[in-house]
């Protein structure tokens, strides 16, 4: 036989063999998405997710994912944590630009399968002495965004009359009530759960005469207010429950800067009404009647309310009544609230 037909002989062999071996070997196929039942959103954590001091997100990264594998999310802030039961969390950043752009990059990654979620966004927050105290747990009937509107100095108008207008335009994106039958849930299934308190924190509490402040930890209720402004004192607390009256949500218990904006976001990307915001209390939101609000926002060392750490534990005690609840009957809440 020639060589050039040998050669040619072989070649047709090589494309053969490699053609059979192309048919045998399976197709590749994507990686499925997570199926996210549950995302627990926190807002910062003080150093790392375990084994020091606990800030928003230990107790929750303690008691899902130890041993998770973190999930790198472009244009989020921190990686999201995901458990064998469609759990899933992270530390979103604070204030509403930060927590809501890394709310909306991991709700667009293809990584995640957000399409029967409920979301549980969970954090710290202030409480007026009127309404609460240190160390309580509170679920968001109503969020409302402190911060759209028009707003002056009291001494630009007429003395005691308010001094924020709303803003038209604003209406669809500035007040969200929260599903009542979810948040409904959510009651029921926490107002059981023990809540630990501090020596330092009953004594803090001691220094308001209001007998809602003196109260020992409880599980509440009630709108909360997002704003980006850490406001403080008596005139910004009286502001935030006039707004929440002008917009018809219920009575102003909660302070905190994120909840209104990531609910927007994802309202708008999946359209969901299976969000609960929960804060836990671990500041008043003005100072007691011997001190200026400066002293109450910048106090002498050894003046702050006491309770922090009993707070945080207290918001994922809480919080993991419900998301353990939902992932136990997920057959039932799968496709949506079921009903009490």
């Amino acid at each position: 036989m020639p060589r050039f037909a040998l050669k040619v002989s072989c070649t047709a062999l090589w494309t053969l063999a490699a053609l059979c071996l192309a048919r045998a070997a399976p197709a590749a196929t994507p990686q499925q998405p997570i199926q996210v039942k549950v995302f627990v959103a926190a807002m910062f954590e003080i150093g790392a997710n375990t084994g020091d001091r606990a800030g928003e997100f230990q107790h929750w990264y303690e008691r899902y994912w130890k041993n998770a594998t973190p999930i790198a999310v472009p244009g989020a802030l921190n990686p999201v944590y995901c458990n064998t039961d469609g759990v899933c969390g992270a530390v979103l950043g604070m204030g509403k630009v930060n927590s809501s752009a890394s709310m909306q990059a991991i709700l667009l990654n293809p990584a995640f399968d957000f399409s029967r979620s409920y979301y549980l966004l969970s954090g710290v927050g202030g409480t007026p002495p009127s309404r609460g105290t240190i160390g309580e747990v509170n679920w968001a009937s109503w969020l409302v965004d402190f911060d759209l509107g028009h707003r002056w100095a009291p001494e630009e108008n007429t003395p005691g009359a308010p001094t924020f207008m709303p803003r038209k335009g604003y209406e669809a994106y500035r007040v969200f009530q929260l599903n009542p039958a979810l948040v409904g849930w959510a009651l029921q299934l926490s107002q059981g759960v023990p809540l630990a308190d501090s020596d330092a924190a009953r004594a803090y509490r001691l220094r308001y005469p209001d007998a809602a402040a003196r109260r020992a930890p409880f599980v509440g209720t009630g709108t909360h207010m997002t704003g980006d402004t850490f406001f403080h004192g008596p005139g910004f607390s009286q502001q935030a429950q006039y707004i929440a009256k002008l917009y018809g949500a219920d009575d102003y218990v909660i302070t905190e800067m994120e909840a209104a904006a990531l609910v927007l976001v994802i309202q708008r990307t999946h359209g969901t009404d299976r969000i609960l915001s929960l804060r836990g209390a671990v500041n008043f939101d003005q100072g007691n009647p011997h001190e200026t609000t400066l002293q109450h926002l910048d106090p002498a060392p050894g003046e702050t309310a006491g309770g922090f750490p009993e707070t945080v534990q207290n918001i994922e005690a809480v919080g993991a009544r419900v998301v353990d609840h939902i992932v136990a009957h997920w057959p039932q809440w799968r496709d949506g609230v079921p009903a009490r």
